[in-house]
């Protein structure tokens, strides 16, 4: 069938086979490009659909040869409907890596969940005997809790105070002031029992307990820290507890880890678009102005990108790890840059809907979240029609 793009607000209702298969062959291309890095061999990658997730199960596997698990929660498609971007990309993964003989596994479930925590587990056991490396990349906005049995659900507020700001619609470019009401206890709290670190030690005390992390195992969460212009919604809001919690947890996970020599990190990256960040008011308009200054002085990266670097240049250097002084990675050092965030706070200020156009990369903002779902990309005819009915060659039932 002919598959177009169908928007209903923040959200891509369609994916497109053909241009995820495509964006993650690009990926595969880069990593290849930049030559091999003495990293990991055998990684479950905990979120690894889309995103730093995918891009990190790529890099290790196209980095440094490494058996890759994949865990992640997607829509399959059925005839006439497609499946989420996420089950396309790791349909297409796990294609090419068969075919460059690499190990490649995938669960599809809740990661939240003890049962695919238990499924997950039974498959290192069987097929790899252990793991040298866990990257921990969920994002999604409600978790189960597996032990209460809790729905909690994250929110997008500030804390103390209403924010106001200004804000981009990216389909229309129109720029306008919102305002966000203050979060409650309880919102921090459900925010907190989400995206904070709470699974992520689950998931590394459970690989522990079954002797399946190697001597010298790394595990890594993925955070974000933003300029102070976005703080009062991102870092020193709801999410931001979450983060100050995550990255709490890495401690933790260390003293855990140290009878093996392990070492948990947080390693925090660059603005991009997502799909989660697509839907966090003021963050699209600081992306937009953001890409506009890092493509013009050569320093802009997509995921790709910025998880090569991660591997070749931060956590297998050869060298102990740089970390900044609380311990995190910072491989959002050049978003961060001073001379970056003087231009951004800058153009701010210049934004409205008629100056947008001239100061800032709304087409790259468009068509970086289009290609999400895989649209918009380059050497995929659209004209075409496409097999939406794509089966993961490795998905463990």
């Amino acid at each position: 069938m002919i598959i177009e793009p169908r928007m209903r607000g923040f959200i891509c209702l369609t994916a497109h086979p053909d241009g995820c298969a495509q964006n993650v062959k690009n990926q595969i291309e880069y990593v290849k490009s930049k030559g091999a890095v003495d990293g990991p061999k055998k990684v479950l990658v905990i979120g690894a659909s889309t995103g730093f997730g995918l891009a990190s199960r790529i890099t290790a596997a196209y980095g440094s040869g490494a058996a890759t698990i994949g865990v992640f929660f997607e829509k399959a498609p059925s005839a006439g409907k497609t499946a989420s971007p996420g089950w396309y990309n790791s349909a297409a993964f796990e294609k090419e890596a068969h075919a460059a003989g690499l190990y490649a596994k995938s669960i599809n479930g809740d990661a939240f969940s003890n049962e695919i925590k238990e499924k997950t587990i039974e498959l290192i056991k069987t097929d790899l005997g252990q793991v040298d490396l866990v990257i921990y990349s969920l994002a999604s906005p409600v978790r189960k809790h597996p032990v209460t049995e809790v729905l909690h659900r994250s929110t997008l507020k500030p804390i103390g105070g209403t924010y106001t700001n200004k804000t981009v619609d990216f389909h229309t470019g129109n720029v306008t002031e919102i305002s966000i009401e203050p979060a409650t206890e309880e919102d921090i709290a459900n925010t907190v029992a989400v995206m904070g670190g709470e699974d992520w030690a689950m998931w590394i005390d459970a690989l522990k307990a079954g002797n399946l992390l190697a001597e010298g195992a790394t595990t890594v969460a993925y955070s974000y820290i933003g300029p102070a212009l976005t703080e009062p919604v991102y870092r020193k809001g709801t999410i931001g507890r979450a983060k100050d919690d995550l990255e709490a947890t890495a401690f933790k996970i260390s003293d855990k880890l140290k009878d093996i020599n392990g070492k948990a990190y947080v390693s925090v990256n660059k603005a991009l678009v997502t799909q989660a960040s697509s839907a966090i008011p003021v963050i699209p308009l600081y992306i937009s102005l953001l890409y506009k200054i890092m493509k013009k002085e050569g320093i802009h990266e997509g995921t790709i990108e910025q998880i090569q670097r991660l591997f070749a240049e931060r956590l297998y250097n050869s060298g102990e790890v740089p970390v900044d002084e609380q311990g995190r990675i910072r491989i959002d050092d050049w978003e961060m840059r001073d001379d970056v965030q003087a231009e951004v706070a800058k153009l701010w200020e210049e934004a409205t809907t008629e100056t947008l156009p001239a100061i800032g990369d709304l087409p790259g903002y468009r068509s970086d979240f289009l290609s999400l779902f895989g649209f918009e990309v380059d050497q995929v005819d659209y004209q075409k029609d496409a097999n939406e009915v794509v089966e993961i060659e490795g998905l463990v039932e």
